[in-house]
């Protein structure tokens, strides 16, 4: 297990990770997510003694790295696979680190096969791809076969493939009872592959939990309509009844509406009842991306200036009648973020509704919060 307590690390004026605390238990793939900029890499040196904590400590199995006995037969870390010798061979790099840390030469040839290396073993590493690379890193950190692991970005430069195998490696290290951390900015194969979730940003700890949970915590639920395309005026008409019934509206940027307020059966309901057919009626489900871009947006570092196109993706609020303005709330101006995202839940203007709120289209019942403050 990895525990840190009030990890804290500052290199001049800039404080890098910043009272981190939060434990890796064994038994689960734990994703290590966070903006670039966010502490991440420095978070992981820390653990395995390339760094030294500014203040705070971390421990594996109880102990810092530095004090452990044989410390790569407990723990395996790819932090930077760029970090071999181009001039030395693939197998020759791997028996180097086999005979530092008294690890037999049979199981050097026992990793390159589990990465698929062992027709190149004798190849020089300057000329391998940055998919090899990752492969032959990956070798490295199983070379001891530890019982705690740690991948920054492990599928970086990988084919489909090479994804799907590093998916299934991670899976059934953690089935084996070990230890799994993994970094990675590809929020779609960590919704495949981990179990639990710490986020951090800006060096501080923002999220320790379960995937669906976090998920459930950081996103909104809504209902996406569409109305048949023999109606062109019918997402007009629609968009009035639900707002006079005291549902919310956005238009989607592919003309589908977008609604909060009212559960699926009652926009069914009101659509039959007026008339107006539709060809959609589903309840959104957030993805993990989605929910990560809701927690982390004021952590982000490094952001690019205004794209003058994104008007031409925002999705456009319903334009109300008169006789609404006495009866709903004045819809918020959409937002570039709502491309992606519902806005943040919570607030009188926010039209959306946090997942098991009134209304909520999940169903289940709660009081509605305010998005939890980063």
């Amino acid at each position: 297990m990895i525990e840190a307590v009030g990890l804290t690390k500052r290199f001049g004026a800039k404080t890098a990770v910043d009272q981190l605390s939060f434990q890796v238990r064994p038994g689960h793939v734990t994703g290590f997510l966070g903006p670039n900029g966010s502490g991440k890499s420095t978070t992981m040196r820390l653990i395995v003694g390339l760094d030294r904590p500014t203040s705070g400590q971390v421990t594996i199995n109880g102990h810092p790295f530095r004090q452990l006995p044989h410390a790569q037969r407990i723990v395996g870390a790819l932090l930077d696979a760029k970090a071999v010798h181009g001039g030395r061979r693939a197998r020759t790099h791997l028996l180097a680190l086999a005979q530092l840390s008294g690890i037999p030469e049979k199981r050097v040839d026992e990793v390159l096969g589990v990465v698929g290396l062992q027709d190149v073993a004798r190849q020089r590493t300057k000329g391998f791809s940055l998919g090899m690379g990752q492969r032959l890193g990956i070798a490295s950190a199983l070379l001891g076969d530890p019982q705690v692991l740690l991948f920054d970005e492990p599928v970086n430069g990988l084919d489909p493939e090479g994804i799907l195998w590093v998916r299934n490696l991670m899976k059934q290290l953690a089935a084996e009872g070990r230890t799994v951390f993994v970094s990675s900015h590809l929020m779609s194969e960590m919704a495949l592959t981990a179990d639990h979730l710490i986020v951090i940003g800006r060096g501080r700890l923002l999220a320790d939990m379960g995937v669906q949970e976090f998920i459930a915590h950081n996103s909104a639920g809504f209902a996406r309509v569409r109305v048949a395309d023999t109606d062109p005026e019918g997402w007009g008409a629609l968009g009035e009844v639900l707002t006079k019934e005291g549902g919310r509206v956005l238009q989607e940027p592919d003309g589908a509406l977008r609604v909060t307020g009212l559960e699926l059966p009652r926009i069914s309901d009101l659509a039959h009842e007026a008339g107006i057919r539709l060809w959609e009626l589903s309840p959104h489900k957030a993805s993990l991306e989605e929910a990560y871009m809701r927690m982390t947006q004021s952590s982000v570092e490094y952001t690019s200036t205004d794209d003058p196109r994104a008007e031409l993706f925002a999705p456009e609020p319903m334009s109300l009648p008169a006789w609404e303005d006495e009866v709903a709330p004045e819809l918020p101006a959409a937002t570039a973020a709502g491309f992606y995202a519902p806005p943040p839940p919570g607030g009188a203007a926010a039209p959306f509704l946090m997942p098991g709120s009134p209304g909520d289209l999940a169903g289940t019942p709660s009081t509605t919060n305010p998005e939890e403050s980063r």
